[in-house]
């Protein structure tokens, strides 16, 4: 009999892909690159190497599944597809698998099908060190993401009540063999909270902002009264949550949330991040299309990165953070009620 907890595994994923819109609002339509008629640059001549972690590529597949029968299918479908592509690789969250050891093989089979990709393991910032090496050993993982997810957690039925998670993040940083990411969820962070996480000791974030899969509303569905949809657009989108992050010097940002193209990659990269995750488009490939067919749209979206980079001029990474950009009302709003500066 299916337990609770990979239960909710299964809901999730549903519910993800069932919420999923292919227009996403995290604030990418806030950024236009101004044209330049005279690149001077070719496709053979631009890289599009990120000073990350030894990646081949700029952006990878974030966290999404595991923990019941069908999502372990899935992850099994990712690991290929990572392999295949030469992207990493994030793991949904593994405490299901702390707690129930028989579902640790619904999260094994990432690495039994990329044995040679690399892996990021996934725990909650409630859990301490213990369970934070066992994560990364369970995946043999090459770095750990802790994700944040108080909004989440407050609007799940079943859902954590007791959000000090200072101590046990700063412990987990201290002894952790591999990097450690703190990520967002999808509700985004202040240059206040990242200044909060760098006393902490954590170097790299991932400020996972509101734009894409939407927990507060996948949570929200699961209610029976569904009284919380007056979050569902709490927090900061990805490309505010950028912004902030350009107010906190000595981080290593990685962006996810509403990922849809590209083009949107880029600007994110332009707008600071080191790298960008994606994850509800690629489930959305998953579920729609199979497995196929996701690896080939994934291949596109690399090939497409240094034809862009080119039409804009930039032969790196480096270069493409010089390219004028031009933001949009809201999100200059945003910046200037924040006093931040563009």
């Amino acid at each position: 009999m299916q337990s609770e907890r990979s239960h909710r595994k299964d809901e999730h994923v549903f519910l993800a892909e069932k919420t999923f819109q292919q227009t996403a609002t995290a604030g990418f339509d806030q950024i236009r690159f101004c044209h330049d008629p005279l690149p001077e640059t070719a496709v053979a001549e631009v890289g599009v190497k990120p000073d990350l972690f030894g990646w081949r590529w700029p952006f990878f597949i974030n966290a999404m599944t595991g923990g019941s029968a069908q999502t372990g299918q899935l992850n099994a479908k990712l690991g290929r597809i990572a392999r295949a592509t030469g992207l990493a690789l994030a793991s949904g969250s593994q405490t299901v698998a702390l707690a129930e050891p028989a579902l640790a093989s619904t999260f094994t089979t990432l690495r039994e099908s990329d044995p040679d990709g690399f892996l990021l393991a996934n725990i909650g910032a409630s859990h301490g060190v213990d369970a934070a090496t066992a994560a990364v050993s369970m995946l043999q993982a090459n770095a750990l993401e802790v994700h944040l997810n108080a909004v989440q957690e407050t609007v799940m039925p079943e859902g954590e009540r007791d959000f000090h998670w200072a101590a046990q993040l700063a412990a987990i940083v201290a002894v952790s063999p591999v990097p450690v990411i703190a990520k967002e969820v999808g509700f985004g962070m202040t240059r206040e909270g990242l200044a909060k996480l760098q006393a902490l000791g954590v170097r790299y974030v991932d400020i996972g902002g509101r734009g894409g899969t939407n927990f507060a509303q996948v949570e929200n569905l699961r209610r029976p009264a569904r009284d919380f949809a007056y979050l569902q657009d709490f927090g900061q989108t990805t490309c505010e949550s950028l912004l902030e992050a350009t107010a906190v010097d000595g981080l290593t940002v990685l962006a996810t949330g509403g990922v849809r193209s590209p083009l949107d990659i880029l600007k994110a990269l332009r707008l600071g991040a080191s790298a960008v995750g994606i994850a509800g488009q690629v489930l959305h490939w998953l579920v729609q299309e199979g497995e196929d067919a996701a690896i080939a749209h994934l291949q596109a979206w690399q090939d497409q990165l240094a034809l862009l980079m080119a039409m804009l001029g930039a032969r790196d990474l480096t270069a493409l953070r010089q390219v004028p950009i031009v933001l949009g009302p809201a999100l200059t709003h945003y910046a200037e009620a924040r006093g931040l500066t563009i």
